[in-house]
């Protein structure tokens, strides 16, 4: 069987490549866009994805305002430091690194966000615009997800679809994402009875469970797709949440690295440039 590996690259280049015009238009007019990244320390997954996030961002010509904040920064410091940047004209997008200290209420932090500078969908009212349906600004890795079935053609219609986690941040999203696909949806977690049978029936697997290699060939129906969201420091190096071997036994999978998160990445920049 003819195996289909939906690298991440040329779908975040051609997202890329109508940024960097919207960019360049808005540069001729005169404006400034900022992209301002909230980073509070502690979390070495959030330094190394903002390390590549800036680079991306200053490549494509926006400029980059990055707060970095100690690990034991108070609450009320966070807050002010988002209330300033929603009062910067110049500042598009704000995006707080998740996740952030137990001590600090990200829920309020995230409430505070201008919606119009939003880039993950953490407003209230951003989230609650997505899930009512008018909102098409989804969070970047569940529209990362679906941009690569998209450019890849990947039929949805009728297929079913199981989606291992239920964050706020990628499961719960990309079902509902998939829904509006008319795909049929089931979300597994960590309470689910029988989740190897379930799995086995799937057309389409979407893992973001956050557990190295977790999905194992056993758990893979023959022909199905696979979009891999998991990237996992292990010893052995940087692995997905779906065993490579299981890969042999899907049409079309999402290498780790090299698929979902080289598109995330490109959705933010997206996001950042809606309003231009």
């Amino acid at each position: 069987m003819e195996k289909l590996i939906m690298f991440g690259k040329p779908v975040a280049d051609a997202v890329k490549e109508n940024v960097a015009k919207k960019i360049a238009a808005a540069k001729m007019r005169g404006e400034i866009v900022g992209l301002a990244i909230v980073l509070v320390e502690g979390d070495a997954a959030s330094a190394v994805y903002t390390k590549r996030l800036v680079k991306l961002a200053e490549s494509l010509g926006a400029q980059v305002h990055l707060v970095a904040m100690p690990a034991d920064v108070e609450q009320v410091e966070v807050l002010k430091a988002v209330s300033q940047l929603n009062a910067d004209a110049d500042i598009k997008g704000i995006l707080p690194m998740m996740p952030l200290p137990k001590h600090l209420d990200a829920q309020e932090i995230c409430a505070l966000i201008d919606p119009n500078k939003d880039m993950d969908c953490l407003s209230p009212l951003n989230a609650g615009e997505f899930y009512l349906g008018t909102n098409p600004w989804a969070p970047c890795t569940p529209r990362a997800c679906m941009a690569a079935l998209n450019y890849y053609n990947i039929d949805l219609k009728g297929k079913k679809a199981v989606v291992l986690g239920r964050s706020n941040v990628v499961g719960k999203p990309v079902a509902l994402l998939l829904l509006q696909k008319h795909a049929t949806v089931t979300i597994c977690h960590s309470r689910t009875v029988n989740l190897p049978l379930i799995l086995r029936d799937a057309d389409i697997i979407v893992a973001a469970i956050g557990v190295p290699n977790f999905v194992k060939p056993d758990m893979v129906k023959e022909g199905s797709v696979i979009i891999d969201v998991g990237i996992n420091a292990t010893d052995e190096g940087i692995v997905g949440d779906v065993e490579e071997t299981s890969n042999a036994k899907a049409s079309a999978f999402t290498p780790v690295p090299g698929g979902i998160g080289v598109i995330s990445n490109a959705m933010v920049m997206e996001t950042l440039t809606k309003n231009l």
